[in-house]
């Protein structure tokens, strides 16, 4: 089975299109969204409508930080995140905050979990960032393969034999093939706001049989949506970010 698994859509309709389009081209057979369907973005309704579609098909959609902020729980947030947040709420249906306020923290499809954040303690929303959040994650799950978000920088982790965690920084369309033998955890980029230096959507497949990870790109019109975004009156940082990729 050939996963396409996608993180931090950020209410960037362009870019979760063009991700689309791409897993469609690459024949996946499950789509996985790893949350954070809004915030920052000026499209929260038509993705979050998209988003839901899509769940009705079969894909696997989680809770992200945002999304859960955007349905009225409290989350720790930086003041360019609670004003994108704020203006989110009142742009919401009453159906697409439904969807949102149900979707779950994890999910598990035979030796993978999937969770938005650090799967020690999913409603934290501790970021992974280092081989120690990793190892953190890692050893308080039982899961082969382990896929975040949160981050927006694509990266991949593995727990040894000897209890040791190696970080390994990916190469688009460089597939990694995930060894039995280790416990692995992915950390996805971000298709709505990569923050890697490539303003291009970053999402990844994951062949099951195979064991193979691979992180791929794809471009969209991130001038156009950064216009959007300053058109709306949201910060100014937000439209930077996406062209600028940090």
């Amino acid at each position: 089975m050939l996963l396409g698994i996608i993180s931090d859509l950020h209410a960037n309709e362009l870019a979760l299109e063009a991700s689309l389009a791409a897993l469609q081209r690459l024949g996946v057979d499950r789509l996985v969204i790893l949350g954070d369907v809004v915030g920052y973005g000026p499209d929260p309704e038509v993705v979050t409508q998209r988003i839901a579609a899509l769940a009705g098909q079969g894909a696997i959609c989680l809770m992200g930080n945002h999304d859960s902020a955007a349905v009225g729980a409290r989350s720790a947030m930086n003041d360019m995140a609670a004003a994108a947040i704020a203006w989110t709420r009142p742009r919401l249906s009453e159906a697409s905050r439904q969807f949102l306020a149900g979707l779950p923290m994890t999910a598990t499809l035979e030796d993978m979990l999937f969770v938005h954040a650090d799967a020690s303690n999913p409603e934290a929303w501790n970021y992974v960032v280092d081989a120690a959040a990793a190892m953190q994650s890692l050893t308080a799950v039982r899961a082969q393969v382990t896929f975040v978000g949160h981050v927006h920088r694509p990266q991949v982790y593995c727990l040894t034999a000897t209890a040791k965690v190696i970080a390994h920084t990916p190469v688009t369309n460089t597939a990694v093939p995930l060894s039995p033998q280790r416990q692995w955890l992915a950390v996805a980029g971000a298709v709505g706001q990569p923050r890697d230096g490539n303003p291009a959507a970053s999402f990844m497949t994951y062949e099951t049989a195979a064991r193979e990870l691979t992180f791929h790109r794809a471009t969209y019109d991130y001038d156009t949506t950064a216009r959007r975004i300053r058109d709306a009156g949201l910060p100014e940082r937000l439209a930077e970010r996406l062209v600028n990729g940090t």
